[in-house]
């Protein structure tokens, strides 16, 4: 019972964490041209966006495992 509480708080906090971030962006190394051993390389920023539906879905998960956690304990 206690594993379902502590799932249910990560999953709350996991959803919040997305709901506040809602994109996040990394740097990658992308190889443009290679002729012998001479080499050609350019860095790309790329965004991912995550949906706001995702946040509020880890968060009804959440508050719904901890609701289930509380009562599966009380019987």
């Amino acid at each position: 019972m206690k594993a379902i509480l502590i799932t249910g708080v990560v999953l709350i906090v996991m959803g919040a964490v997305i709901l506040g971030f809602d994109h996040y962006s990394y740097t990658s190394n992308d190889k443009i041209l290679q002729i012998g051993p001479l080499t050609a390389t350019a860095q790309q920023s790329h965004t991912v966006s995550l949906p706001p539906i995702l946040g509020w879905l880890l968060i009804g998960g959440g508050v719904c495992a901890i609701a289930f956690g509380l009562w599966s304990k009380k019987n």
